[in-house]
């Protein structure tokens, strides 16, 4: 039959329908007596057939490519990777120049691109699109695929300047937007973009929709996963928190009940100290306030204002011990097992406080002590016979031991810290008193210069203001005593009008000025008056200058050049003033002897009229 094709050749036919490569339909045909219009029908079936094949084993490959993307995103878990591979993936699916992704912020309905791949301008990254405007917005609000063969003439969607310019830059011509849907929730867009103009087919929209729907599942999850380990994190985080904070509280209970242990028992500083290393398994050292090192020392006086515990630099933390404001010492914590915290340094302020009720305590009991022996001291120093009488016998009776005694020092302080400083010298021991506004110490040290430099750091250390010192020898205490207290108090009043009011010395440095102010002073004022009793009339009747240039011509080694210089005078206003001291003070004034007396009387004159001499500082 004319219109029978062999079992050969239609074999032949269906493996060309399903080649890869082309095959010549009138080749297959040859030889088989068909009519022009069968030939022609058969290769047009046949050709419709391959298309169809072709369109099916490009659709197999895409899909099994879109199921191997999502099972590879399927097994990411940091959000930032998983936004790159997808955009990575999807541009190897579909093909285009560019691909990028926008994320969705579902308060500001505002779109922003995370991730881009194919892109050159620096710009793009970043870019934000905001509600209602360009394709973006369109995509994100109608949940379904949207595009364009070319964005610059596009009218669907608005248009915005900045957008515009990121795409022209970009070089940007075809757009195909698809969302990223979790159920009812928009959680970005993921863009195809050319840079031609294209005209994107249904399979391509297809593909890259189902490609974005598996991304937005994979997305989400991951997302949740997120989510779900930070706050895995965030409750292990608080737990190890609330345990840490379970056992600070109970290290503080164990302080408290220790240091209530030690208040009743009679306990001391250095046993606060032990107690709380113990507690918090560090090292703890208490501290006088005369023991603070300059590191120390500055974290103590950051306490010493705050109230609080302060760094001591090198992990350690200092924390004065108070008693309103007068500071007792200090306690420093050095890190060990525990680490500080909130609680541990809270726990170490009330051991402070601890500190300071027990060191109250202790100066309590030694002030209660010390002030029998002021009123030892006050006997030893008064006129009356009756109060020194068995002195000594009361003396031993309270531990004191007046032939061991070597040395007095007289203190001199501002009125107002008088009774801190006195507060302070009885911690160190010794007998220690008031008398005439001055507090005095008497000590077993030999050497009066050291004993009035021990004292003068001491008292410095605890009032920190100028202390000025006057440290003297005594043989019998119960015999001189008196006179030396006597001598140093007037040596305590004739120093700062020689320019010292923070130092530490002894009545023999100044000797002369102590015998002439001491006991029977009123002596100085005859004794002026006998010699240089004319400069002083003429002073006196003519308001001259006579006395202080006197003291600048023997204090300039009787040089007038130099006296002029000193007064700011010229020299023969000096030769002038000379002359008429000379005159009144006849011409022999410069004689040997004369010299040294008029000398003494002119310095005792200027000592005298200082306001300096009377009072304390």
């Amino acid at each position: 039959m004319a219109d029978t094709i062999p079992v050969g050749v239609v074999v032949d036919l269906l493996q060309a329908a399903s080649a890869e490569h082309e095959v010549d339909v009138d080749e297959l045909l040859a030889g088989i007596a068909l009519r022009d219009q069968d030939t022609a029908r058969v290769g047009y079936e046949l050709r419709r057939l391959r298309a169809t094949s072709d369109r099916w084993r490009r659709r197999g490959q895409e899909l099994a490519a879109l199921f191997s993307s999502a099972r590879e995103l399927a097994q990411l878990r940091d959000v930032d990777e998983l936004l790159g591979r997808l955009v990575e993936r999807a541009h190897d699916l579909v093909g285009t120049d560019v691909t990028y992704l926008s994320e969705f912020d579902a308060e500001t309905r505002e779109l922003r691109v995370r991730t881009t791949l194919g892109t050159v301008a620096p710009s793009f990254l970043g870019l934000r699109v905001p509600p209602g405007v360009g394709l973006a917005s369109q995509v994100a609000e109608g949940r379904r695929p949207y595009w364009t063969s070319k964005y610059a003439t596009m009218t669907q969607a608005p248009h915005d300047s900045a957008i515009d310019a990121a795409v022209a830059a970009e070089g940007l011509v075809s757009l195909l937007g698809v969302p990223l849907l979790a159920g009812e929730e928009v959680i970005g867009v993921l863009f195809a973009a050319n840079r031609v103009e294209h005209a994107f087919s249904p399979d391509e929209i297809s593909l890259l929709s189902a490609f974005a729907d598996h991304a937005a599942i994979v997305l989400q999850t991951a997302r949740l996963l997120a989510r779900t380990q930070a706050a895995a994190d965030e409750t292990r985080r608080a737990y190890g928190e609330l345990a840490r904070h379970v056992q600070a509280m109970e290290r503080a209970s164990e302080v408290h009940t220790d240091l209530t242990s030690l208040v009743l028992e009679g306990g001391e500083a250095p046993d606060v100290a032990t107690a709380l290393g113990r507690a918090l398994k560090c090292q703890v050292t208490h501290l006088d306030p005369d023991d603070l090192e300059d590191t120390v020392a500055e974290a103590v006086d950051h306490s010493r204002r705050s109230g609080r515990c302060a760094p001591a630099g090198d992990g350690r933390y200092a924390v004065a011990v108070l008693a309103g404001p007068t500071l007792l010492g200090a306690m420093l914590l050095e890190q060990g097992e525990v680490e500080f915290g909130p609680v541990e340094l809270r726990t170490a302020e009330r051991a402070a406080q601890i500190t300071a009720l027990l060191t109250l305590k202790r100066d309590a009991m030694i002030e209660a002590e010390q002030r029998v022996r002021g009123d030892l001291l006050a006997d030893l120093l008064s006129d009356d016979p009756d109060r020194r009488a068995d002195v000594a016998a009361r003396a031993r009776a309270r531990g004191v031991h007046l032939d061991e005694l070597r040395s007095v020092v007289v203190v001199s302080v501002p009125a107002e810290l008088r009774r801190e400083t006195i507060r302070a010298l009885r911690r160190t021991g010794g007998a220690v008193g008031e008398h005439a506004d001055r507090a005095v110490v008497l000590t077993s040290e030999r050497d009066p210069a050291a004993a009035s430099s021990s004292v003068h750091a001491t008292a410095s250390r605890a009032v920190r203001a100028p202390v000025l010192t006057v440290g003297a020898s005594i043989a019998d205490a119960a015999a001189d005593l008196r006179a030396q207290v006597e001598g140093a108090i007037a040596c305590v009043r004739i120093l700062p009008s020689l320019g010292l009011s923070d130092a530490a010395v002894t009545t023999d440095e100044y000797l002369p000025y102590t015998a002439l102010f001491g006991p029977g002073e009123a002596r100085v004022a005859t004794y002026v008056r006998r010699v240089i009793g004319p400069v002083l009339d003429w002073d006196a009747e003519h308001a001259g200058k006579l006395l202080p240039t006197l003291a600048a011509y023997l204090g300039n080694r009787m040089s007038p050049v130099a006296t002029a210089r000193a007064l700011h005078l010229h020299k023969n206003t000096v030769l002038q003033r000379l002359e008429r001291t000379a005159q009144l003070l006849g011409a022999d004034w410069q004689e040997p002897d004369r010299l040294f007396r008029i000398t003494v009387a002119v310095r005792l004159a200027h000592l005298t009229k200082s306001p300096s001499t009377n009072g304390d500082q």
